[in-house]
C-alpha cells in the first residue's frame, strides 16, 4: 500500500507537468510531438444545449402565413444588466424586462423615468456582451464568493438605489476606464489548476482571476431562457443572441458582431474575444455549430467606428482575400447593421461627395476610443464595401461584401430609443439627461462635475462654449434615435424571420416604420401597379431585395419600388435608387437617382432629382408643414445608363419629409434654442438590401499583374 502511494505521489506530478508541457507546446506550436496532447482537450464552446422552457398552452390563434410576406420590425442589438458596460452605468434591467418593453410595457430608466414604445415591436433579441457576461453584477453583489476578492471591492453595491444619481457618473467612468481594465486582465499563475482547466477545455477565460464560469453560464442561461419564455409564434418572435465584442489589437478598430441563433438551441457559452479577436475564428465556430444542427448569423455593426477595418481589402492577418474567404464570410454574415444609436454607416461625404444626403448622422470616431479618436472613412461604410466587393470579384477573389441591411438600436438600457421626440440615448446614467448628452446648456453647478467625469474618460475638453452657455463635450451629440431591423417574412416566427435574414430580404430604418418593397426583373412594367396581385406577380416575374438578377440577353432590368409611410411618422418625400458598378478597367462608380417624387412631382431628367416639395419644420415647436408629402410612393424605373456587360448593384433609399432631430426636441423641452453647431432637423429614412445585376458570362478573363515566376533549373 505504501509503495502504491509513493508511486502515485511520483506519477501525479509527472502527469501534471506533462499536461503543462502540452499546454505550452500547444500555445507556442514549437513541439508538434508533445502537441499530440491536444487530443486530450475538449472544445467547450461547441457543446450545444437546448434551452427550451415549459410554457402554458397559448390560447391566441396564430395568424395564417402570407405567401406575399409581411413587414416585421424589430431590434437585434439590445443590452441589459448582464453587459459590463450597461451595469456599470446603472442599468439593472433584466432580459425579461427588455422583452416586456418590446411587447409594449413600460420599464424604468436608471434615472427614474419610464421608457415605453409608441407601439410594440414584432421581434427582439437581447444581445448582451459575451465577453464577461454577468460578471460585473456578481462583483457588485456582496453575497457572491467572487465579490470577496480585493479587485471586486470598488464595485460593491454599485447599483443600490442611493447610488443611481447623475453625480455618480464621474466615479462610474473612473471605474470603467481604469479599474475595470486591470481587473479583467488579472490571471491565475501559469501552474494554477484553473489555467490547466482553461487549456483542457479550450476556455481561456477560466484562467482569469476575475472570472467565474458558473456565474457566466448562469447569465447566459438567463438570456436564453428569457428569449424562449417570451417567444410567441405568430405574434412576437425572440432570438437567443449575444454580442461578439472584438477589435483590432493595435489601433482599436471596431469589429463587433451580434450573433443570432435560429432556435431554442445554442452553445453552452458564447464564443468571445477571449477565445479569439479574429472574426474569421468566429465564423469557424459558427460553421462547427451548423454541422451540429444549430444555425446562426453574425451581424457586424458600427463599421463607421472601425477605422477602415470592418470592410478591408485583405484578411485579418493581412493575407489576400480569396473565394473561400468570401464564401465563408457570406455564409456566416449575410446582413450588416447599417444604422443604430452610434451613427449611420451607409456612406460618408468624403466617400460620396455627389450624394447630397450622405452627411447623415455621422459618428466620426472609433468605438470606445478615449480620447475620442478619428475613424478613417474608407473601409468603414457599406456603400464603399459594396463597390469594393465588385472590385474583388473583378479580380476573381470572390465577393465578401454581398450583404443585406438591417438597423438596430444598441441600447444598453434594455429599451431602444427610436423616437426623436422621446429620446434617452443608450448608456444609462451617463447620457440619460439632456445636459449630459450635450443638447442643453449645463447648469453652473454641473460644469465641475462634468469636468471630473470627462477626465475619467481621458477627454481633454469636457465642455464647449456656445451662444447659450457651456455645453457638455461628451461626443453623445453624434449619436441618434436609431434604428430598426425589418424583414419581409411569411409569418412572425423564428423560422420565417431567420430565413429572411439568410436570403437578405431585409431592410433598415432609422426608427421609423416605413415599409419598402424592391424588385427587379425583365417584365415588371407589365404589372398593374394598382392590382391586388402586384406583389405576387412581382415575386413570380422578378427577384426581390438581397437577390441576384442574372443578365438576359440585351434586355435592361426593370425595377419596381413601393414605399409606405409610418402612420406615426412624417409623410414620404422621395424614393431614390443608389447604383454602384465596376467598369471594364476595374474602377468603381456610384450614382444616386431620384425615381419617385411626392405630391405628383416629376424627376428632372437632367439632374435626376425631385423638385423641392416645400416641406418645412418650425424649429420653435417642431411642427411640420401639413398636407405635403405622400402616404405611399410606388413606381417602375429603368436605369437610363444601363450597360448589359457591367456588374452592378442597386438599392432603394426612402426619405421622409424633414422633422426635428432629438437634440432640437431636447432643447425645446428645456426652454432653449437648438444648439447651433448641430443639425436642427433630420430626414428619417429606410434602405432596402441591394439587388446585384450579374452580366451574361464573358469569355474575357481578368489577369492582374503579380504572382511569382517559376524558374526552370537547366543544370540538372
Amino acid at each position: 500500500m505504501k509503495s502504491i502511494l509513493i508511486k502515485l505521489l511520483i506519477t501525479l506530478p509527472i502527469i501534471y507537468i506533462a499536461l503543462f508541457m502540452g499546454l505550452w507546446s500547444s500555445v507556442t506550436d514549437t513541439r508538434p510531438i508533445i502537441s499530440l496532447l491536444d487530443m486530450l482537450r475538449s472544445d467547450s464552446a461547441t457543446k450545444v444545449i437546448d434551452f427550451s422552457v415549459d410554457k402554458q398552452e397559448l390560447t391566441k390563434p396564430k395568424p395564417k402565413p402570407n405567401k406575399d410576406r409581411n413587414p416585421y420590425y424589430g431590434d437585434l442589438h439590445v443590452h441589459t444588466k448582464h453587459s459590463f458596460d450597461a451595469y456599470i452605468f446603472g442599468v439593472t434591467a433584466t432580459p425579461n424586462d427588455a422583452y416586456r418593453y418590446a411587447k409594449g410595457e413600460g420599464i424604468m430608466h436608471p434615472m427614474g423615468y419610464e421608457m415605453k414604445l409608441q407601439e410594440p415591436l414584432d421581434f427582439y433579441s437581447v444581445t448582451d456582451h459575451g465577453f464577461f457576461m454577468g460578471m460585473m453584477n456578481a462583483w457588485a453583489d456582496t453575497s457572491t464568493d467572487i465579490s470577496q476578492n480585493d479587485f471586486a471591492i470598488p464595485f460593491h453595491n454599485l447599483n443600490e438605489d442611493d447610488n443611481l444619481t447623475v453625480e455618480s457618473a464621474g466615479p462610474r467612468s473612473a471605474l470603467f476606464s481604469t479599474i475595470l481594465g486591470g481587473t479583467i486582465a488579472t490571471t491565475h499563475g501559469d501552474f494554477h489548476p484553473n489555467t490547466l482547466k482553461a487549456w483542457l477545455t479550450k476556455n481561456t477565460q477560466k484562467a482569469l482571476k476575475s472570472f467565474d464560469y458558473d456565474i457566466h453560464k448562469s447569465a447566459w442561461e438567463d438570456v436564453a431562457r428569457a428569449a424562449n419564455e417570451h417567444n410567441d409564434p405568430g405574434h412576437f418572435t425572440t432570438f437567443i443572441g449575444y454580442e461578439f465584442t472584438t477589435s483590432t489589437n493595435v489601433e482599436g478598430g471596431n469589429l463587433h458582431r451580434n450573433v443570432i441563433f435560429n432556435s431554442s438551441k445554442a452553445s453552452i457559452r458564447p464564443w468571445t474575444r477571449i477565445d479569439s479577436i479574429n472574426p474569421e475564428d468566429l465564423w469557424t465556430w459558427q460553421d462547427k455549430l451548423r454541422d451540429k444542427g444549430v444555425d446562426t448569423v453574425s451581424i457586424p455593426h458600427n463599421p463607421n467606428g472601425s477605422n477602415g477595418q470592418m470592410f478591408e481589402m485583405e484578411t485579418f492577418y493581412a493575407e489576400p482575400i480569396n473565394k473561400e474567404y468570401a464564401e465563408k464570410r457570406m455564409r456566416n454574415e449575410p446582413i450588416v447593421e447599417v444604422t443604430q444609436v452610434k451613427g449611420t454607416s451607409e456612406t460618408h461625404p468624403l466617400l460620396s461627395p455627389d450624394d447630397e444626403w450622405a452627411d447623415f448622422e455621422i459618428m466620426d470616431v472609433r468605438v470606445g476610443s478615449r480620447p475620442p479618436t478619428y475613424s478613417r472613412p474608407s473601409g468603414s461604410y457599406v456603400r464603399e464595401a459594396y463597390l469594393n466587393g465588385l472590385t474583388l470579384e473583378f479580380t476573381n477573389q470572390g465577393n465578401p461584401y454581398k450583404f443585406g441591411l438591417i438597423g438596430s438600436s444598441d441600447t444598453h438600457t434594455g429599451a431602444g430609443a427610436f423616437d426623436e421626440s422621446n429620446y434617452w440615448s443608450k448608456v444609462g446614467i451617463l447620457d440619460g439627461d439632456p445636459e449630459n448628452r450635450g443638447s442643453t446648456p449645463l447648469a453652473p453647478e454641473n460644469i465641475e462635475r462634468l469636468d471630473n467625469y470627462m477626465r475619467a474618460f481621458n477627454q481633454p475638453r469636457s465642455t464647449v462654449s456656445l451662444a447659450q452657455g457651456e455645453y457638455a463635450n461628451t461626443g453623445f451629440t453624434q449619436w441618434g434615435a436609431s434604428g430598426l431591423a425589418a424583414v419581409w417574412a411569411e409569418e412572425n416566427t423564428r423560422d420565417s424571420i431567420f430565413k429572411a435574414f439568410k436570403r437578405k430580404e431585409t431592410f433598415a430604418t432609422t426608427g421609423t416604420r416605413i415599409a419598402v418593397r424592391f424588385f427587379a426583373g425583365y417584365d415588371l412594367s407589365k404589372i398593374d401597379l394598382n392590382s391586388e396581385n402586384l406583389v405576387s406577380e412581382a415575386y413570380q416575374k422578378g427577384v426581390t431585395m438581397g437577390s441576384d438578377l442574372v443578365g438576359d440577353g440585351k434586355k435592361a432590368p426593370e425595377f419596381l419600388v413601393w414605399a409606405q409611410r409610418d402612420k406615426n411618422g412624417a409623410p414620404l418625400q422621395r424614393v431614390q435608387i443608389i447604383k454602384g458598378w465596376v467598369d471594364g478597367s476595374g474602377r468603381t462608380h456610384e450614382k444616386v437617382f431620384d425615381v419617385i417624387c411626392s405630391d405628383g412631382l416629376q424627376v428632372d431628367p437632367l439632374t435626376n432629382r425631385c423638385p423641392d416639395n416645400g416641406a418645412k419644420v418650425n424649429i420653435n415647436d417642431c411642427s411640420i408643414t401639413q398636407n405635403v408629402g405622400s402616404a405611399e410612393l410606388k413606381g417602375n424605373w429603368i436605369d437610363p445608363e444601363f450597360d448589359i456587360e457591367t456588374k452592378s448593384f442597386y438599392y432603394a433609399r426612402v426619405l421622409e419629409n424633414p422633422t426635428c432631430r432629438w437634440s432640437t426636441w431636447d432643447a425645446i423641452s428645456r426652454g432653449f434654442k437648438p444648439r447651433e453647431d448641430l443639425h436642427d432637423t433630420i430626414q428619417e429614412r429606410a434602405w432596402s438590401s441591394p439587388i446585384w445585376y450579374i452580366p451574361p458570362a464573358s469569355d474575357v478573363d481578368v489577369v492582374p499583374l503579380g504572382g511569382t515566376v517559376r524558374m526552370m533549373n537547366l543544370s540538372t
